[in-house]
């Protein structure tokens, strides 16, 4: 499917980008599901790195009109969820992703667009 990325979107794919973050995903489950609209999935190397993904994805919601609800998984670092309500921003440390492998589980969704490195 190609379509424009929302605002909220926008913002989070281009504050992972800035912590280096790879393999970026947006899957659009607006038929599939009433939680969100879609997830965004993104990977980093390591622990420290998930972290940085996750900080800047954080300062850049807190700096906009969008609210985060919750935030899970971070001090591990190795599947960390951020809850915005509208999307649901995974981001995983490579084994764990490949581990969960949410792409698979929802892999009849159409994806809004890979965003690449």
């Amino acid at each position: 499917m190609k379509e424009s990325l929302t605002e909220l979107q926008q913002i989070a794919v281009s504050a992972a980008k800035e912590k280096k973050a790879f393999d970026i995903v947006l899957l659009d489950l607006r038929t599939r599901t009433d939680i969100t609209d879609g997830f965004m999935i993104a990977s980093g190397n390591t622990r420290v790195q998930v972290q940085a993904i996750v900080d800047s994805i954080l300062e850049k919601i807190y700096l906009s009109p969008f609210k985060v609800y919750a935030i899970e998984g971070y001090s591990t670092g190795n599947w960390v969820v951020l809850d915005l309500d509208d999307l649901m921003v995974h981001v995983f440390q490579k084994d764990a992703r490949i581990h969960y492998d949410l792409e698979r589980l929802w892999g009849d969704v159409p994806v809004i667009r890979a965003v690449g490195e």
